[in-house]
């Protein structure tokens, strides 16, 4: 397990849905470890790395390392211009991942971003109509559920209806700062797109997911920097609550604040209510009992029940969207749903950061 949540990038079981080279993607802006799980989970699901572009030597030259089988192209264009590649994947700077997409879609390719996809409200209007006019696809990378595989059992456990309709979600998502580990656009917030919008999105995302809501109202939200005063680009505590059109609740807590002591890079958790019964998250560690990943608690009516899944499970997503780009269909995740947790995610840092400046002014 990575110390460093910047360096996520887990490996499941194979589990190909395509023929070898009947689906080829590349890897454009490397900015973000993520990348890496991003291509993993692709590659599992029977995808080839065809390609992969950065302008930074030192991020080209470890990714060419870590995938042997892909090329290195001479620019982005080269990579647009090829027939064969039919998804584009990026964790670019947060702030530059839209640009990547629509020229990606421009040239007739899927996207496949890092969260935050975006980090602008004119990006996401960007995004849509690019959609809209391409018909192509603006696929988005919320790890903490599609990549955990305790996430994806607590979603297949809610579908089951081991407990009931969800009413309320409660995450927790605590990062290690790492400070000598980060890149410079870490610590400039127009870059970073602030940290409601950066980690938060996986939490909005989640709370989408699992209460069935379409819609949300962002009821407050806050952000802090309490201890990196060197670092004024930098909120290193958000939380947030939201009121789902069904009218589920949902409140998160996200930081960047986990200890050294503990062995992972956060203690990210969440619970989920529902009307018969109430299922608890212990993703990445069971701190201070077994540092194992994935652990799952369900209390309902036929009793309490404790789960490890870690390596049962396996990580659907990617081979339904390698399906959905050939097939044109919307079974990983629809194009909406993306969309909407990423809106709301820069509605929450847009009112947390007006909130603050009127607080400082006062």
């Amino acid at each position: 397990m990575s110390m460093d949540g910047m360096n996520y990038a887990p490996k499941g079981k194979p589990c190909a849905v395509v023929q070898p080279g009947e689906f080829a993607f590349a890897a454009v802006g490397l900015d973000h470890g993520h990348i890496g799980g991003m291509c993993n989970g692709l590659i599992e699901a029977g995808a080839q790395l065809k390609w992969i572009y950065d302008t930074n030597e030192e991020n080209l030259a470890k990714y060419l390392a870590m995938y042997p089988q892909a090329k290195r192209a001479q620019n982005e264009q080269e990579i647009l211009e090829d027939a064969e590649v039919m998804l584009v994947a990026s964790a670019a700077i947060p702030s530059e991942r839209c640009a990547v997409g629509l020229r990606a879609m421009l040239a007739g390719k899927d996207y496949f971003a890092d969260k935050a996809p975006m980090t602008t409200l004119e990006q996401l209007k960007q995004a849509r109509d690019a959609v809209a006019k391409t018909g192509r696809k603006y696929a988005v990378y919320y790890s903490e559920r599609l990549h955990v595989e305790s996430a994806v059992f607590a979603g297949q456990l809610i579908e089951q209806g081991a407990i009931g309709r969800v009413i309320q979600t409660l995450g927790m998502g605590p990062h290690r700062f790492a400070e000598s580990t980060r890149p410079d656009w870490f610590f400039k917030r127009e870059k970073n797109g602030g940290i409601l919008c950066d980690i938060g999105s996986h939490q909005i995302e989640q709370f989408l997911f699992y209460t069935g809501a379409k819609d949300a109202q962002i009821t407050a939200a806050r952000i802090e920097n309490f201890n990196h005063p060197c670092h004024p680009g930098v909120d290193d505590f958000g939380d947030c609550t939201l009121l789902g059109d069904n009218g589920a609740a949902g409140y998160f807590r996200v930081d960047w604040f986990t200890p050294d002591g503990l062995p992972t890079w956060g203690d990210g958790r969440m619970f989920i209510l529902g009307t018969d019964g109430y299922i608890e998250l212990r993703k990445y560690t069971d701190v201070a009992r077994e540092h194992e990943r994935d652990h799952v608690y369900l209390v309902n009516g036929q009793g309490a029940f404790q789960y490890n899944v870690c390596g049962e499970v396996g990580f659907p997503y990617f081979g339904k969207l390698i399906l959905d780009c050939i097939n044109r269909t919307e079974q990983a995740m629809t194009q909406e749903h993306a969309f909407k947790a990423a809106e709301l995610c820069i509605k929450a840092q847009i009112m947390a950061e007006e909130a603050k400046f009127e607080k400082y002014i006062r």
